[in-house]
């Protein structure tokens, strides 16, 4: 399991209710997948790096690497001018409860 992070549960107990937690290194999906673009037209695709604020998710969360991430963000900020995403999330409304 070579790359992989451990963490175990505090305590000294190593008994059967001890768990271990084991992250899997995230990969960026452009550059495994060489055949997926990043366009600002593909709304549907951009819409799983924002936020439901609007918000463009850090690499941490998405995996994905530098190179693609700053072009993941022009790309979002491209489609947000021509109105394809939005600035910010479902607006307040003084009637919602």
């Amino acid at each position: 399991m070579a790359g992989e992070r451990t963490f175990e549960s505090g305590g000294e107990s190593s008994g059967p209710g001890e768990r271990r937690y084991y992250s899997r290194p995230k990969t960026c999906q452009f550059c495994v997948d060489k055949s997926i673009s990043i366009d600002y037209k593909k709304a549907d695709m951009l819409r799983r790096f924002i936020s439901d604020d609007g918000k463009i998710r850090p690499r941490r969360q998405t995996g994905t690497c530098a190179r693609h991430q700053r072009v993941l963000a022009g790309a979002i900020k491209r489609a947000r001018h021509i109105a394809l995403l939005p600035f910010a999330g479902a607006r307040w409304e003084d009637n919602q409860r």
